[in-house]
């Protein structure tokens, strides 16, 4: 099995060096950008398995390098890092809410990096193109783009599929519309808030022929989640 790939996007040589030292000794092959801009050419260049990023970068911050990789298609499910001095939780809730799946807080050690990078990528090994995603009776199968209920064909439309989909990769987390305008449509195409509703019931509604309706869960005041669980 080849060596999973990690970009470091880092503007402190020491710290960068020292970061993608402790990874190439667990075993983990390194790439480095100082900037934005030089993570970006990085990622034409080579996906990664994994992006460590810093929050303090000297052109575009880190957090909005990762709202933009997350707002594309091709790199949405890129699993993101963020590093930052900031330990406040407002500050957390931003970075978390900016697309970052994980935040990790400076000083940090080798050892709990290499450990939140292994977590972090077991938790996204299902979220392979070709691999299916079960939740409950549903079971969605990425490379032949199809859904099925207890071995029953789930017929939907393109946009509730993509909906679906997102949701199973990430469930038991709560979106706002506002997120799943950039997750699921993306950053270039403008579609208004309400929009979103009107496909959650249209995704409800089929999914209710198949008693998985309550898979789609609203939170009141923050937005939709997925979840197998269901709050009484």
């Amino acid at each position: 099995m080849s060596a999973k790939h990690i970009l470091v996007v880092e503007d402190e040589r020491p710290i960068r060096e020292m970061i993608a030292f402790g990874l190439k000794r667990a075993g983990f092959e390194v790439s480095e950008a100082e900037d934005s801009r030089s993570a970006r050419s990085a990622l034409v260049d080579r996906r990664p398995d994994l992006m460590l990023v810093d929050w303090m970068l000297p052109d575009t911050s880190g957090l909005e390098l990762t709202r933009s990789i997350k707002r594309e298609r091709e790199t949405r499910d890129l699993p993101i890092i963020m590093l930052t001095a900031r330990a406040a939780e407002a500050d957390k809730v931003t970075g978390l809410d900016g697309g970052a799946d994980d935040y990790l807080t400076k000083p940090f050690s080798p050892r709990e990096l290499v450990a939140r990078v292994n977590a972090l990528l077991r938790r996204s090994a299902g979220a392979g193109v070709g691999e299916a995603i079960r939740l409950g009776k549903l079971l969605l199968d990425r490379a032949g783009h199809r859904v099925s209920s207890d071995g029953v064909p789930v017929v939907l439309g393109p946009t509730e599929y993509r909906l679906l989909e997102f949701f199973m990769l990430h469930p038991d987390r709560v979106y706002s519309r506002e997120q799943l305008l950039d997750r699921v449509w993306g950053g270039n195409v403008y579609v208004e808030e309400r929009t979103i509703d009107v496909h959650i019931r249209r995704l409800r509604k089929v999914l209710e022929a198949h008693e998985c309706d309550q898979y789609i869960q609203t939170v009141r005041g923050s937005g939709y989640r997925c979840s197998e669980r269901v709050d009484t």
